[in-house]
């Protein structure tokens, strides 16, 4: 009897673990191998026939965190391989470049909901796959809180060569900042890239000025304790609070907006920072999806189990933010709600998060289906 020898599995590029997926399944096969087959959690996806070793293909995946698998076949031969954790998001958000316009009704209805904060509120939101949009106070300076957390990520990403591995201590220090919102694991990070808080602060105003980034400053360590736009942006109402940590509406939302497009090779943080690249955007967006946090902007997800929310929130006694991405069937979107009061701001800012996701994906709906 001839024995045939095994087929070797073949060697999955994207999706990866621990990242985002548009729906690109990339890779290579071994010799021999005439069809491959995808799965996602255990359920045929796509399959194709293959003329030689290298495989590319785009397929819908269920929305939501999934194991992707691709077999092989080929001679009576067969052999598979897996990705786990991977998060997929609907393929109509893939990154890509769009003009920015004011939505005049979606604008009225911002509006109407910072007015009816107790405090001072702002609101910036956009359709990144659309380009409609609205802000109220947006350029307005607040303290920045744990917001800023998401620069320290991006400039550390964008430092480190490649992705840093399960069970490093660069990977473990990132996930308990971004998703436990650690301050102590912050303050480590810092020092990592400019040997103190004041160091790596310096590192992170550089590379946040270098993408446009002019209102907001990252000022030392966090205590230890328990680019222009067509949407009209501007301060009306500006909170009185001491020197440190601040940012903007329209600057959180420039930061994110940049590691979408960069995670998907594109956009002004790709170009100012080649560091940073596409897999250390699929990253942060995966880190960004599993934050552990009260209802915010995710309140949005209510009835809408279709729609994932990656978002980075931030507060102290007298302000509390949250900004974050909307990836829903039609695309995705960006908004960042910042609040300040100074008797102290309590869970209504997160009632107002919601409300203004909310409404934009509401709206989003109608004009793009």
């Amino acid at each position: 009897m001839i024995l045939v020898p095994a087929l070797a599995p073949p060697t999955i590029e994207q999706p990866a673990s621990y990242q985002v997926s548009y729906g690109l399944v990339t890779g290579r096969a071994a010799r021999g191998t005439t069809r491959i087959v995808v799965t996602a959690n255990g359920k045929r996806v796509a399959s194709m026939p293959l003329a030689g070793r290298r495989f590319s293909l785009r397929v819908s995946l269920p929305v939501g965190d999934v194991t992707v698998g691709v077999t092989t076949t080929g001679r009576g031969r067969r052999s598979s391989a897996h990705v786990h954790d991977v998060l997929a998001v609907p393929p109509g958000s893939r990154p890509r470049v769009v003009a920015a316009r004011q939505d005049p009704l979606l604008a009225r209805r911002v509006r109407r909901l910072v007015r009816g904060f107790r405090g001072t509120a702002a609101v910036y939101v956009q359709s990144l796959t659309g380009g409609a949009g609205a802000a109220a106070n947006a350029r307005a300076t607040f303290p920045a809180a744990s917001t800023l957390k998401l620069a320290i990520a991006t400039t550390v990403l964008g430092r480190y060569v490649g992705i840093p591995p399960p069970g490093s201590s660069l990977h473990a220090l990132l996930t308990a900042m971004i998703v436990q919102s650690d301050n102590a694991a912050a303050n480590a990070l810092e020092v990592w890239l400019g040997g103190s808080t004041s160091g790596g602060s310096h590192e992170i105003n550089a590379l946040m000025r270098s993408i446009g980034l002019t209102d907001t400053e990252m000022y030392g360590g966090y205590e230890l304790r328990t680019l222009s736009s067509r949407i009209p942006v501007r301060v009306d109402d500006q909170p009185v609070y001491g020197y440190g940590k601040h940012t903007t509406a329209r600057d959180l939302t420039t930061l994110l907006r940049s590691i979408w497009l960069a995670s998907g090779g594109r956009g002004p943080l790709h170009a100012k920072q080649p560091g940073f690249t596409a897999a250390d955007g699929r990253y942060l967006l995966w880190l960004l999806a599993h934050v552990r946090d009260a209802p915010k902007l995710d309140r949005v997800r209510q009835g809408s189990p279709d729609v994932v929310v990656a978002h980075k929130a931030g507060w102290v006694n007298d302000a509390r933010h949250d900004a974050g991405l909307v990836f829903w069937r039609g695309g995705v979107f960006v908004a960042g709600v910042m609040t300040w009061s100074r008797g102290g701001v309590g869970p209504s800012a997160d009632v107002l998060a919601g409300r203004v996701a909310t409404a934009a994906l509401a709206r989003f709906r109608h004009i793009e289906g």
